[in-house]
């Protein structure tokens, strides 16, 4: 009966979405840590390669999209898994002193609920330190390497250029949006050893919600073999390895260097 229960309340439908969502955000994971690891890159290039890079995730309209769908996707999948936890609990007997888990069950997949509200406040803060104050915060902007001019949105600085309400403008004519810095808030907010902590906790909470969810989300959609089964297991707990442990290392680097 307490399968039932979600935002959703067709079973099937559920078990469905659930996956696709999972996968969805398996493959957005992907992508995302591919630019973040350009916060290894040093110096100015590097400091404007992720500035770039930025630019790019927030004005290409096909990226805007698909952000769209990854921010319902998201919300989704962890308040309907939230609900689907608390749900299961509920309809477990009660009375006993102690319930063996079951054979087959590992720690994560028993404790969905609590990593997925993990990873949940994570994002929260995630988005309002990073995503919020990008979008609406009061940010720095670029300027070239020498500081002596404003950059464009497209890298091009602007002599004599002066910056107002995110704006570049010579004597008054606009010249278009200026480069906002989120290289410095990122540096800024992983100076802070609490967040820092926070992030390493949260990519933990993650490694092993991907134990459980990447081997689940195939099982689901029916792309289940017994031949095939054992090596889906194997890319799926190096990638909930790898994954979050590259994500965990970047707050850590630019912490202590």
């Amino acid at each position: 009966m307490s399968e039932s229960r979600g935002l959703l309340k067709s079973h099937i439908v559920k078990k469905y979405w659930m996956a696709f969502t999972g996968l969805f955000l398996i493959l957005f994971l992907t992508g995302h840590l591919a630019g973040n690891l350009q916060l290894f890159m040093t110096g100015y290039a590097g400091q404007l390669q992720f500035n770039e890079y930025a630019v790019f995730m927030t004005t290409n309209p096909a990226v805007k999209l698909l952000s769209y769908v990854t921010y319902l996707s998201i919300i989704f999948h962890a308040i309907d898994g939230i609900l689907i936890s608390i749900a299961n609990k509920k309809a477990r007997p009660v009375g006993y002193a102690y319930s063996k888990p079951e054979k087959n069950s590992i720690w994560s997949s028993r404790n969905m609920g609590v990593l997925g509200t993990i990873i949940l406040v994570y994002i929260v803060v995630h988005m309002q330190n990073f995503w919020y104050v990008y979008k609406f915060g009061s940010t720095p902007y670029m300027q070239n390497e020498d500081g002596t001019a404003p950059l464009l949105q497209d890298g091009s600085a602007v002599a004599d250029g002066i910056v107002e309400n995110g704006r570049v403008l010579v004597n008054g004519t606009d010249m278009g949006p200026v480069m906002k810095d989120l290289h410095s808030i990122v540096v800024d907010g992983f100076s802070e050893p609490i967040l820092v902590s926070f992030y390493v906790l949260a990519m933990i909470a993650l490694g092993f919600h991907l134990v459980h969810g990447f081997s689940s989300a195939f099982q689901s959609l029916g792309l289940n073999h017994p031949k095939y089964n054992p090596l889906i297991s194997k890319v799926g707990y190096a990638y909930a390895i790898v994954i979050p442990a590259l994500f965990a290392i970047i707050p850590i680097y630019m912490y202590f260097m």
